[in-house]
């Protein structure tokens, strides 16, 4: 979906949108509620996979693969997603999107066996993968710059908000029926949005021809699910024929082919990614700390409920209840996070979130066997709080850099990495967690004490990676700059390039 013209760079609808147009914008109503939905589903499976291992009989390295595989998924399917949104109406993205979506959650209630779930999980991120880019690039289309924070900001419930909510809302469900009511009660609530969606929601720009790559969705699918799976499998204690490293560098070396494909494809203007948005410092540099934010958020979103529960005995629903307030401090922050940042800039709020971050993974990493649950309450409020401050500032400033027939590329390159780092989030600290506990009992450790060590390793990685996150939000402008002044890129094809 175009809403340019990448060669006059035509005005977009909100330069001379009025002020009563411009303070509702209701287009993007429906898009924030359908991209709330189907983000949710992915960490709603966090606090059932204790009881999915049981089920299922596979062990922890597996049962992350419900988690890893929607991000992974959707790190492989958004990078198309810039060139369907070219060609399809805003209407026809929602309805494929949101259809395909509740094709997935309903072969996700319905599957007999483990690998029907996961294969279920990977269809329902089929569907988020077009929900995400469409909403941005919609977003920054139609929102007049002045009034961005603020819109982002809500928007922030979805993008950001819903994945923290997600352990909360499958705690509770947990706790008083099947992990299959996980998806169960999705169906309905994704039938009404995308009803009530498809009747108010009205087209943005008009489609038009552009094509595909294929070698590139093959580089891309290849690259990114080598490395994560070979993550996913570092310090196994009996290593397969191939040994980690091998994907790991092999997952590495195809994504490298990919950009270089990317910059080939850029000279005629047909790339699956167009890298230029990289060229833009301030998008280059927000997307780098957006990633390391999501791969530690994510972290802890898997390792407190195991550790809430396989160590500490909590229930699924004492576990939901207790991470519920971080979720909803989150998503009580994300608008006034974003009339803040109209008012006084990104850098007020991103440093002092970063340090919060970084602080509550600190903490994190120094859980016992007996630490107060009050106390882990407060560390993850925290984080949520701390990250809240970061995701609506920094989303803004990525977008707001770009010239406007970068938009689709930068919102679909911008959720690629996200996820991308949200799914080497997940195995990373998962396969922290066994490595160390392993080792650990290995040398006499109890089995409790083996735990505890293994999960404070993990966060203490999260945490490392954090003072990457402060180092970014300190280097990010208080403001977007102009595109013209932020980047050495190319000028915009010609009209017909693409």
């Amino acid at each position: 979906m175009t809403t340019v013209d990448p060669a006059t760079h035509t005005a977009s609808p909100a330069a001379s949108a009025t002020p009563g147009e411009r303070a509702t914008y209701p287009v993007l109503r429906w898009l924030v509620a359908a991209t709330f939905t189907v983000i949710l589903n992915e960490t709603v499976m966090v606090n059932a996979i204790p009881r999915l291992m049981a089920q299922f009989e596979v062990d922890a390295r597996s049962a992350q693969w419900l988690s890893t595989a929607f991000m992974l998924s959707l790190a492989v399917v958004i990078p198309v997603t810039g060139w369907f949104l070219q060609r399809v109406t805003t209407r026809t993205a929602f309805a494929v999107a949101m259809s395909v979506f509740s094709v997935g959650t309903l072969v996700c209630a319905l599957a007999p066996v483990f690998l029907v779930l996961v294969a279920g999980r990977v269809v329902q991120a089929a569907g988020t993968a077009v929900m995400m880019p469409l909403l941005m690039t919609t977003l920054m289309t139609v929102v007049a710059e002045r009034d961005r924070g603020r819109v982002m900001g809500n928007v922030t419930l979805a993008i950001s908000v819903a994945p923290a909510l997600g352990p909360a809302l499958s705690g509770v469900v947990l706790g008083f029926a099947g992990w299959r009511w996980l998806f169960g009660l999705v169906l309905p609530v994704v039938a009404l949005v995308s009803v009530a969606g498809m009747r108010r929601l009205t087209d943005v720009g008009e489609p038009r021809v552009s094509s595909i790559d294929g070698f590139s969705v093959v580089l891309s699918a290849l690259g990114f699910g080598g490395l994560v799976f070979g993550l996913s499998r570092i310090g196994e204690q009996h290593a397969g024929a191939v040994p980690a490293g091998v994907y790991v560098a092999c997952g590495l070396a195809l994504v490298g082919v990919f950009v270089l494909r990317q910059r080939s494809l850029t000279r005629r203007s047909k790339p699956l990614l167009d890298l230029r948005t990289l060229t833009h410092r301030t998008y280059a540099l927000s997307v780098a700390m957006q990633s390391l934010a999501f791969l530690a958020m994510l972290g802890a979103m898997i390792l407190l409920p195991l550790y809430l529960q396989d160590l500490r005995g909590l229930s699924p629903l004492q576990t939901g209840l207790l991470v519920a307030p971080g979720g909803l401090a989150m998503g009580l922050l994300g608008p006034v996070v974003g009339r803040v940042f109209d008012r006084v800039g990104a850098r007020p709020l991103m440093v002092p979130g970063a340090l919060g971050v970084l602080a509550a993974l600190v903490g994190l990493s120094r859980l016992t066997e007996s630490t107060p649950y009050a106390l882990i309450l407060g560390i993850q409020v925290v984080l949520m709080v701390g990250l809240a401050a970061l995701f609506t500032p920094a989303f803004t400033l990525a977008l707001g850099a770009l010239p406007p027939h970068l938009y689709s590329h930068g919102s679909s390159l911008l959720a690629t990495a996200q996820q991308v780092a949200a799914a080497v989030g997940t195995a990373l600290t998962v396969t922290v967690l066994s490595w160390r506990s392993a080792q650990l009992a290995r040398g006499g450790a109890t089995e409790a004490a083996a735990y505890v060590g293994g999960v404070r390793a993990a966060f203490g990685v999260a945490a490392v990676l954090a003072i990457g996150v402060v180092v970014l939000a300190a280097l990010l402008p208080n403001r977007a700059p102009s595109p013209d002044t932020d980047t050495d890129a190319e000028p915009a094809p010609a009209p017909g390039d693409t």
